[in-house]
């Protein structure tokens, strides 16, 4: 039975009605038009789909948008501002991080979460941070380099 559900995406409020185990990934893409998040896999292997939740990069293929209700969800729609690209997003362009482009936002928001929790990583963190996410064009030293120049960017500790 479809039921009414408010959902706060890249500081939005959308309401939207679902079906119990609609996934999160189905809402985002066919019901509100967030089409970064990428559909690739469907079963939580390649990371594709990942999108922030309360701070923390979730595969939105596996989890149901009725679990999301009362959280922050951030899709790479949600990076940067107007026309300016977050640093995630200009330093993937920078180092020739991107080739076809599919894992890219899920690459960009599973970096993400990690610079927020901690802005200066460890390769060994980055590398598991990413480890999620699968990319068959650029290998992962473009990727890697990429997160720690926007590490390197970053003002703080």
């Amino acid at each position: 039975m479809k039921r009414l559900i408010e959902l706060r995406i890249n500081g939005m409020v959308h309401d939207v009605t679902v079906e119990p185990q609609q996934t999160l990934l189905d809402v985002l893409r066919a019901e509100l038009g967030y089409i970064g998040t990428k559909r690739v896999c469907g079963t939580g292997d390649c990371g594709a789909c990942t999108v922030i939740i309360d701070g923390r990069a979730v595969l939105a293929c596996l989890t149901l948008a009725v679990a999301a209700v009362g959280k922050e969800i951030i899709t790479i729609e949600g990076l940067g501002t107007g026309d300016r690209l977050d640093s995630l997003q200009q330093a993937f362009i920078d180092c020739g991080a991107i080739q076809c482009g599919y894992c890219t936002p899920g690459m960009i928001l599973s970096a993400k979460a990690l610079l927020e929790d901690v802005p200066h990583p460890s390769r060994a963190e980055i590398h598991h941070a990413i480890g999620g996410n699968l990319c068959r064009c650029t290998g992962y030293s473009k990727i890697v380099e990429a997160i720690e120049v926007a590490a390197s960017e970053s003002v703080g500790p």
